[in-house]
Formats: structure tokens, C-alpha cells, sequence
């Protein structure tokens, strides 16, 4: 054989290898899960029970029906025209004076607020002008009860005029303390009509 010196073979322990019972238990329980997973998903989303049946649809199909054909007959009947479904609003309901005087009341007191701005004739007017009117509008869009609904709609065109009117004499300066006070009794009276 060879002269060279051969390495000495010695046996040693080998070493144990390490558990991965924890990892293996980890891998087939998502394993699961995941299967759980696709057979619900399968389970709601696939339809159930053969063919669907026929409902209306939401947009609408071509299909093409058969033109009718005119018999002759002896008689001619005289159909009446078809005539279109009349189509009536519901009835509006009276609202209570409460709830009626809960809905204005805001705008009410903004009102007596903006006039108080206005008299004073502090910051930028015309904004304030402005936002009165546009309240004024909301009142009398606003529906009454019928109990005061003449007297608030005719309170409400009074206090629209007398805004325009103290519109006009801010612009031009003058008599702007009589259109305020002719506002605020406007103003007074929508209040006293819902009650505030």
C-alpha cells in the first residue's frame, strides 16, 4: 500500500437531531385551515339548486316578440286609448307647532342677531344682509301648520320687503335705524306666530 500514514478513525456520538414536532403541527394546521377556507368560499359562492330561476332583471334584454296580426272581424270594437297611471303625491302632514317652531327657531334668532350686526353697522353688512336672506327664504319655504300658515306666509313677504328695503337704505346710507326696527318687527311677529 502507500507509506503515507492513514488518519486514525475514531467513532464519535452522533448528535440527536433537533424535534420539529411544533413545526410539523404548524405546517399541517394551516394546511387545514386553508382548506377550510376554499370549501366556505366554495360553499357561499357557487349557486345551489340547478338552474337559476327567471326573475326581472335590472337592465333590460333584447327579445324580439311576435308582431300581432290583424283578423278581419264583422264588428269593429272600439277600445278606449290607454291611458297613463295618474301619479299623486302623498299627502303632506301638518307639522306641529313644536316641531315647526324647533325648525325656524334657529333661523329666527340669527335673524334678531343679524339685525342687532346691521343697527350696529359693524364688519362686512352685506354678508350679514345676505345670510338674512337667504333665511328668509328657508322661512318661507318652510311649511307651517295650517293653524297659522296665512299669517306666516304673509309675515314672512313683509319681513322678505323689509330686508330688501334695509338692503337699500344701507347702501345708501341713510335711514338705516327705521328699516331695522321695521325688520325687527317683522321679526317679532314670526316669532310670536311659532310661538317663540
Amino acid at each position: 500500500m502507500t507509506d503515507e500514514p492513514q488518519p486514525e478513525l475514531r467513532w464519535a456520538p452522533i448528535e440527536p437531531k433537533p424535534r420539529n414536532r411544533g413545526r410539523v403541527w404548524l405546517i399541517v394546521g394551516l394546511s387545514v385551515l386553508a382548506l377550510l377556507v376554499v370549501a366556505a368560499l366554495l360553499f357561499f359562492l357557487l349557486p345551489r339548486g340547478g338552474s337559476p330561476a327567471p326573475g326581472a332583471s335590472a337592465s333590460p334584454t333584447a327579445t324580439t316578440t311576435p308582431t300581432p296580426t290583424q283578423t278581419p272581424s264583422a264588428v269593429s270594437s272600439a277600445s278606449p286609448d290607454p291611458t297613463a297611471p295618474v301619479d299623486t303625491p302623498p299627502p303632506v302632514e301638518d307639522p306641529s307647532l313644536p316641531a315647526f317652531r324647533d325648525r325656524v327657531g334657529v333661523w329666527l334668532e340669527s335673524a334678531l342677531v343679524g339685525l342687532d350686526i346691521v343697527s350696529e353697522g359693524d364688519g362686512d353688512v352685506n354678508s350679514v344682509l345676505d345670510t338674512m336672506q337667504g333665511d328668509a327664504q328657508r322661512l318661507s319655504e318652510a311649511l307651517p301648520p295650517s293653524s297659522i300658515a296665512e299669517d306666516w306666509n304673509t309675515t314672512t313677504s313683509e319681513y322678505s320687503s323689509r330686508l330688501s328695503a334695509l338692503r337699500s337704505a344701507v347702501s345708501s346710507g341713510s335711514n338705516v335705524g327705521r328699516a331695522v326696527d321695521a325688520a325687527r318687527v317683522s321679526v317679532d311677529q314670526l316669532r310670536s306666530l311659532a310661538g317663540l
